[in-house]
């Protein structure tokens, strides 16, 4: 974004498309994660444009390409190739234990999750998706969940948390095509969260072309 008053106040609004460049820009390997923590957090804290600017002058505009690089969502086929399929789950359930959804697992269209008195943990970076839109409900009673989405999917978070928490350092708009994943439910002394995060093996991706880029440049 550019402005030629920087001292002009901030909306939410653009707070939220500068946050969704950062997103499609962890996605495409353009920040690595440090990065992108560093600025989302500067971002959903700025209050004026000139605060704004800087945290993406440095990047394309959401939803292009510069020069030769392609989205690392579209170089692997695009969204398209991750929705539809048999479902392979469509809730879980812990009670003095735990469960655990992760890897190239399909989530079902409804998916609703279950801890009392045990954790759970539900991963969609490598998922596929049923349908275009999914609901993720979630409910604790002393026991917690977490739910690890990618950068570049959509998400709107809408738990309800009393003598416990609902944590939401998810919501925004993903990349051109992404699913829509809606969490929702209720955390009752206890808790659940929800968190963007690369893969493992995207981060160390990023440090193999970090350090090859030191290299180059000597």
């Amino acid at each position: 974004m550019t402005s030629e008053l920087p001292e002009m106040r901030a909306s939410d609004a653009e707070r939220e498309r500068v946050a969704e460049s950062l997103r499609e820009a962890v996605a495409e390997g353009r920040l690595d994660m440090e990065e992108f923590e560093n600025r989302l957090d500067a971002a959903y804290k700025a209050r004026t444009h000139g605060e704004l600017e800087p945290l993406v002058r440095d990047l394309p505009a959401p939803g292009t390409v510069a020069g030769s690089a392609a989205p690392e969502v579209a170089a692997k086929g695009g969204w398209a190739e991750r929705i539809g399929g048999t479902v392979s789950s469509s809730g879980a359930f812990a009670f003095w234990g735990g469960f655990s959804r992760k890897g190239p697992w399909t989530v079902g269209r409804k998916f609703t999750a279950f801890a009392m008195m045990g954790g759970g943990d539900i991963d969609l970076r490598e998922a596929r998706f049923a349908d275009r839109d999914v609901v993720i409900r979630c409910f604790t009673l002393m026991g917690g969940i977490g739910v690890t989405v990618p950068p570049d999917l959509t998400v709107t978070v809408k738990g309800i948390g009393i003598m416990g928490g609902f944590g939401d350092e998810a919501t925004g708009e993903g990349t051109p095509g992404s699913p829509r994943v809606t969490v929702t439910g209720f955390a009752l002394m206890g808790g659940v969260g929800v968190e963007r995060k690369i893969t493992r093996a995207e981060r160390q991706r990023l440090r193999e072309a970090k350090k090859a880029e030191r290299k180059e440049l000597g």
